[in-house]
């Protein structure tokens, strides 16, 4: 029997409509490096969802580049960024922060949040230490909406955090890597134009969200940064056939797909996390998007391998381990059944 597959939300290729204008524009000739009229009209389409029309967009190729290409492009040689234990720049891109020269400040999480309390006490220590001019300095901040657990940051913790970098001068980076399913949650209050008139850089996810990959770079001031583009090159992150980036963001962006793509994830997941309840099983926490952390005995997860792929996340206790199932825009609710009857 073939294994159910909810290791993650890149699993599939991409949604049919972006392969749709793939081939409808495949032999067309065009310039390359987003020079193109089909990356023009992608920028236009986002900058006018986010409600930002002297921003500008830049895409990249993966979220580690991105994120290693952005704060390279923002950190002064001696600066390093905040983000929480849990984010993914500080555990799952093998060092690439590091690579650059710059040194990742791990604080503690709730349920992968950074608290703005615990943010500003950090850099309020940091700046009353005599030594500080011997030390890597806090240069910015990097969350992710949602977060490594699935959570999501209000839209009043997004201000307080920002209003904190802004007193500071640090500048304020949100990872969008599953920015789609932030958008499709009934929990989530932070719209697009919410997001970029309160940080200083964010992406809007491509890869994991529905495309068959690519991320969207969304400087709310162009100016945010001089001479992107050579720095994104520098770090192997462009397309020298970069309209294949443009093609895909522009069909996301039409008719509000965007908006739309993560909700068959988000239901999938609300399924998923009453199914298990219903079964009995203790889940880590409630996740108001599309990852789903369950605890379970260690036995039984054994067993379960054999038939579902799902990711380890974390010890539990001695006999229990915390593991997640990820839905995505393709979920097919008729495989949370199937996983009912295996469980």
């Amino acid at each position: 029997m073939k294994k159910l597959n909810f290791a993650s939300d890149y699993m599939e290729g991409a949604h049919p409509l972006l392969l749709l204008k793939l081939m409808e524009t495949n032999l067309k000739k065009t310039v390359g490096y987003g020079d193109d009229e089909y990356c023009s009209d992608a920028e236009k389409k986002i900058l006018r969802a986010c409600n930002c029309p002297n921003g500008s967009v830049h895409f990249l190729v993966g979220g580690t580049q991105t994120n290693a290409t952005v704060l390279a492009a923002v950190l002064k040689s001696y600066e390093g960024v905040i983000a929480v234990e849990t984010g993914h720049v500080n555990t799952h891109e093998a060092g690439a922060i590091e690579l650059t020269g710059h040194k990742v400040f791990a604080l503690p999480h709730n349920l992968g949040k950074l608290e703005a309390a615990k943010l500003r006490k950090f850099i309020q220590t940091f700046l009353d230490d005599e030594n500080k001019d011997h030390m890597v300095h806090p240069g910015a901040v990097y969350i992710s909406q949602p977060t490594e657990y699935g959570t999501l940051y209000s839209k009043s913790e997004l201000e307080e955090i920002y209003s904190i970098c802004k007193v500071f001068g640090i500048k304020l980076y949100v990872d969008g890597a599953r920015l789609a399913y932030a958008l499709a949650s009934p929990e989530n209050d932070v719209s697009l134009s919410d997001l970029a008139a309160n940080c200083d850089i964010f992406y809007i996810g491509g890869t994991k969200c529905g495309a068959l990959f690519g991320e969207a770079v969304v400087l709310p001031d162009k100016h945010m940064i001089p001479d992107f583009f050579p720095i994104i090159k520098q770090h192997g992150a462009c397309l020298a056939k970069g309209r294949l980036h443009g093609i895909q963001f522009g069909t996301l962006f039409e008719n509000d797909l965007y908006m739309r793509i993560g909700k068959p994830a988000i239901e999938s997941a609300i399924k998923l996390q009453n199914m298990l309840l219903e079964k009995g099983y203790q889940l880590f926490y409630h996740s108001p998007t599309n990852q789903v952390f369950v605890v379970i005995e260690n036995d039984k997860m054994e067993s379960l391998s054999e038939k579902v792929i799902y990711e380890y996340s974390e010890k539990y206790d001695d006999t229990h381990t915390v593991i997640r199932f990820c839905t995505s825009w393709a979920s097919d609710p008729k495989e949370i059944d199937i996983l009912a009857d295996m469980l």
